[in-house]
């Protein structure tokens, strides 16, 4: 069996989380979550993770209503995946991410209390639970 290193993006406009994983432990990390504009990440910053972490297969989160049906920011998501599967030629998977950055949320406060809560490691706790969902899926 192949090991894989998978990165996991929580997607937003401002902001992107980011978690790596390896699916033999199935365990997940926070990284530094990335400044976005509009949506778009700085490349560079992208091209930086790739090559420190070599990763098999990216997974990023797939924003939903709680009726499973799409949201605006969904075909964002969408766009920035298929960004990611066609200018690093490598395998991404789109993640279910409802009630992550809830879940973020309890989790960071329950470590750190509100000193926790700031938006970038909110967002790159979220990632960690998408690719900790990925792991429980597959």
């Amino acid at each position: 069996m192949l090991v894989k290193t998978i990165l996991a993006f929580d997607f937003g406009t401002k902001s992107i989380g980011v978690a790596i994983g390896q699916q033999l432990t199935k365990t997940a990390y926070a990284l530094n979550a990335l400044i976005a504009k509009n949506g778009v990440a700085n490349i560079n910053e992208v091209a930086e993770l790739m090559s420190n972490w070599q990763p098999n297969l990216l997974v990023v989160g797939l924003p939903l209503n709680m009726d499973g049906t799409k949201q605006p920011i969904t075909n964002k998501a969408q766009i920035f995946a298929n960004y990611l599967r066609n200018y690093f030629n490598i395998p991404v998977e789109m993640q279910d991410e409802r009630l992550s950055t809830i879940e973020a949320y309890a989790t960071l406060f329950e470590k750190s209390g509100y000193r926790g809560l700031n938006k970038q490691k909110v967002d790159s706790q979220a990632a960690v639970i998408i690719l900790q969902d990925w792991f429980n899926e597959n």
